[in-house]
């Protein structure tokens, strides 16, 4: 057979390095559950998603501790999590659930190490219904695996405008690919690029008065650039949500 030629093995090393970057490996952590079993207590929360059906999410989502929230970069990022059998009765084996990130889970500093949430614990308080895919309900809290995965998304990223005459506040939702965004900009009519900063949670903050037409550049965590040009037209007001066909693939 005839040797395989350096670039040959250069193509062969990247295809490899893209599909184990996928998905990260398994690590350990704790779950329980909150918002009751239609989760309708999830809604909102710190990463500012309001309605999470409209924010194209669902119920099958979590709030996370503090070391995996990071400051609201974990916004909208995806994870595959089952529970382990070998450390809890109370698992349903063999099953994994994957949830979005959309809330934080605060630590309780009433509790020791500030309970379950507590700043260095990995942990998933998960809506009710995506807890039951692996857990048994009388268990409350078990111990699961889990890894960071690609999301799957129907449609393309959605784009809502709130905040004032002086400043716009940009959620960006229904996020694909890494499932959550490292830094965007904003362009109007008349301006070029202008770089916009994380306000709190997925809401992206431009301190410049914009009319008219709005564009969008945007990076996801994963590395990849969408120029999203004239998403919002000319008769925008605060407070509409505007639909795009663009997507992430990671």
């Amino acid at each position: 057979m005839e040797t395989p030629k350096p670039l040959a093995l250069l193509f062969l090393a990247v295809v490899a390095l893209a599909a184990t970057s996928a998905v990260d490996a398994w690590s350990r952590g704790t779950a329980t559950f909150y918002g009751g079993s239609d989760a309708s207590g999830t809604m909102g929360g710190a990463c500012g998603y309001d309605n999470l059906y409209n924010a194209g999410y669902g119920v099958l989502n979590a709030a996370l501790s503090q070391v995996l929230f990071n400051n609201g970069a974990s916004c909208g990022q995806c994870y595959t999590i089952k529970c382990d059998a070998t450390q809890s009765v109370w698992c349903k084996p063999g099953n994994t659930v994957t949830v979005t990130a959309t809330n934080l889970c605060p630590p309780n500093y009433a509790l020791p190490n500030g309970g379950w949430c507590g700043p260095r614990r990995p942990h998933f308080d998960m809506s009710q219904p995506a807890w039951e895919n692996i857990g048994i309900y009388r268990g409350g809290v078990i111990p699961v695996l889990y890894q960071r995965v690609r999301c799957s998304r129907q449609g393309g990223v959605r784009f809502r405008i709130t905040g004032s005459q002086y400043f716009q506040l940009t959620l960006i939702t229904n996020v694909g690919g890494s499932g959550s965004i490292q830094s965007m900009s904003v362009k109007g009519t008349k301006t070029g690029w202008i770089a916009m900063t994380r306000n709190w949670g997925a809401q992206w903050q431009s301190n410049s008065v914009l009319n008219k037409a709005l564009s969008f550049m945007v990076t996801s965590t994963g590395g990849q650039t969408l120029y999203i040009n004239n998403v919002v037209p000319d008769w925008w007001v605060l407070g509409m949500t505007f639909a795009t066909n663009a997507q992430f693939d990671y």
